[in-house]
């Protein structure tokens, strides 16, 4: 990626970012985003490509005894994917744990994280300043 521009906004009380907006450049292309913790008391993520969309209801913390719906659609096919239920944070855990008890693969790098902060670090500088920040 390359820069990153974004405005926030914070709880008065709280103090902490309850809407959030932003624009990601990357070398083809551009991302944006809105993120609101406070907005709703619903929670779904929607991505939007050149081609179709994929919609995912109830991404965070769905019901442990709920299937989680997907919605794929390209064109105008649409298809509808039921995951079984699961805990993500659970298994999440367990694979970390198991990583580290056999020495065996982690799924989600530490350079990830680290590439993920940058860029909430840079949306942040950019609300700050007003200007795009080089991510």
């Amino acid at each position: 990626m390359r820069r990153a521009c974004g405005s926030i906004e914070y709880d008065p009380q709280m103090k902490i970012d309850r809407l959030a907006s932003g624009i990601l450049e990357f070398e083809k292309g551009i991302a944006t985003f809105t993120c609101s913790t406070q907005l709703t008391n619903h929670q779904r993520v929607s991505i939007y490509g050149a081609s179709g969309r994929i919609e995912i209801e109830t991404p965070f913390t769905p019901q442990p005894d709920e299937s989680a719906k997907i919605i794929h659609e390209v064109g105008s096919e649409q298809q509808e994917i039921l995951v079984e239920p699961f805990d993500q944070y659970t298994i999440q855990g367990d694979l970390f744990s198991q990583a580290i008890l056999n020495g065996t693969y982690v799924p989600t790098r530490l350079e990830d994280g680290v590439a993920n902060m940058r860029v909430v670090e840079g949306v942040i500088k950019s609300h700050k300043t007003g200007t795009w920040i080089n991510v």
